[in-house]
């Protein structure tokens, strides 16, 4: 068997298990193994669409992902995700099926949910698999954590979206550009940051807190030296304090 059947293999098998997953949720889950669907209204990115629940406009968040951004400074892919994520949702109804273990929302008020596609497909696992999010766990662990850090491998392996290294080399950290410092044939939204990222004056550290708070430390910071950047969280090292602060990071505390 090739390296890439293996690879496929793996993914397929996963997503089948996410699958049979779904149908034995509990929370949104309707008796009989269905689920409600609802009418998709916008999709604002990767990770967060609004739809329409018994009248109401209701912001999700989908669980155990991150999609990368496109409002503020964009990230690199961060428009070929949210491209995908319209082409498949819109004009659809979705299921949405919450987790025991997570909160019933975050602290900006969006309900937080595996959204459900009406052939029974989990999304939020499909956007990991098919390289257009990373898996991301928030505070604590959810129920298909494992799965979806099997389809997250599956995805780098196949070298799929985000994680190819024609697109944005995911393999490394991203961090916004200043176009200042950045080598002459690097994509014009994020640059990888090198071992040294003080070489290209990229040293400032993004770091999402245990409650989801986006803190920013500059070199010189008490906590700095012990601020570790772990990608897959959504972390990454900023160029300046303004590309910080239009991302969402406020300063550290010190």
């Amino acid at each position: 068997m090739t390296i890439a059947r293996g690879v496929n293999l793996v993914l397929a098998l996963a997503l089948a298990a996410l699958t049979f997953l779904i149908s034995s949720c509990s929370g949104s889950a309707e008796p009989g193994g269905s689920v409600e669907l609802h009418p998709v209204l916008s999709v604002a990115d990767g990770d967060t669409i609004t739809v329409d629940i018994a009248g109401n406009r209701e912001r999700i968040r989908l669980i155990g992902i991150d999609a990368p951004e496109v409002a503020g400074t964009p990230e690199c892919f961060g428009n070929e995700a949210s491209q995908y994520a319209r082409g498949i949702l819109t004009g659809t109804a979705v299921g949405l099926v919450s987790d025991p273990t997570q909160d019933d929302r975050d602290r900006y008020g969006r309900l937080l949910r595996y959204v459900i596609l009406p052939d029974g497909t989990d999304f939020d696992a499909q956007l990991i698999a098919q390289g257009y999010a990373h898996e991301y766990t928030h505070d604590k662990p959810y129920q298909r954590q494992s799965a979806y850090r099997a389809a997250e491998s599956a995805a780098t392996s196949a070298d799929r979206g985000l994680w190819s290294p024609e697109t944005c080399s995911a393999r490394t950290l991203l961090v916004p550009l200043d176009t200042r410092s950045a080598p002459a044939n690097t994509p014009t939204s994020v640059i990888a940051a090198p071992p040294d990222a003080a070489a290209t004056g990229c040293d400032i550290k993004g770091n999402i807190s245990s409650k989801g708070d986006k803190i920013y430390h500059q070199p010189g910071d008490s906590s700095y030296a012990e601020t570790v950047i772990t990608g897959s969280k959504g972390e990454r090292f900023f160029c300046s304090v303004a590309d910080a602060v239009a991302a969402g990071w406020r300063p550290a505390k010190n």
